[in-house]
């Protein structure tokens, strides 16, 4: 087995057994494998591996990589926008994108909502969650999430995951995926189907798991270290 299959089953071999201490299935778990500043080659040998979720966070890299991987691969996949994603790229990324992890703003979801109106599959997004004092850090604030999120669900064109957590820096993750994980509770009051929580990265994933994690993004841990 080659390095990256290596790394890949020892990921999967860990979600696995986090899964299992916490009493999740294993089937309610979505690797995002980030293959950001990697080759399109890295996603045609882990979609042989049986991966089926890649995460990009810039457009004019995801682009033309999602175009090269139509050209190369029948497989069927998807392709996560997980960085902040500015207005004038909607148009774009709407083009090969089937989630969306970072709704963080108003602006953000007036332009979705008018290039998705007919869109005949709708964007499935994640709200990004603020879980800090900081309006500096991005997302939308846990007192406005409730207003923000019926706005989504009023938007034909978007599906409503659940929710995205960006929390501070230098912070034990426990507390801010407990944080997310609450906000989630009183989201699927208006919503029972958005139950996505999209957190946990390479170093915290098995802390995500235990507190409710859905959607893993995970990069270098699989990816291993990035080209410069």
């Amino acid at each position: 087995m080659t390095e990256l299959g290596l790394r890949y089953q020892a990921i999967v071999d860990r979600i696995a057994t986090a899964a299992t201490s916490h009493n999740r299935a294993v089937d309610d778990l979505t690797v995002v494998v980030v293959t950001k500043n990697n080759p399109h080659q890295l996603v045609l040998d882990l979609l042989n591996l049986g991966s089926r979720d890649f995460g990009e966070n810039r457009d004019q890299e995801a682009a033309p990589k999602a175009k090269q991987i139509a050209l190369e691969s029948d497989k069927s996949f998807n392709w996560h926008f997980i960085g902040q994603l500015q207005t004038n790229k909607v148009k774009s990324v709407l083009e090969y994108a089937h989630f969306l992890h970072s709704l963080d703003r108003s602006s953000l979801l007036d332009e979705l909502k008018k290039r998705t109106i007919d869109r005949e599959v709708p964007l499935r997004v994640f709200v990004q969650v603020n879980l800090t004092d900081d309006p500096e850090r991005g997302g939308v604030a846990a007192s406005d999430l409730m207003a923000f999120s019926e706005r989504v669900l009023d938007s034909p064109g978007l599906e409503l995951v659940g929710l995205m957590g960006v929390g501070g820096l230098a912070v034990a993750p426990e507390g801010e995926f407990e944080k997310l994980a609450i906000l989630s509770q009183e989201i699927q009051k208006l919503a029972p189907s958005a139950a996505g929580l999209s957190m946990g990265m390479s170093g915290d994933f098995e802390t995500a798991i235990a507190y409710g994690a859905t959607h893993l993004r995970i990069g270098t841990a699989i990816t291993g270290n990035r080209p410069n």
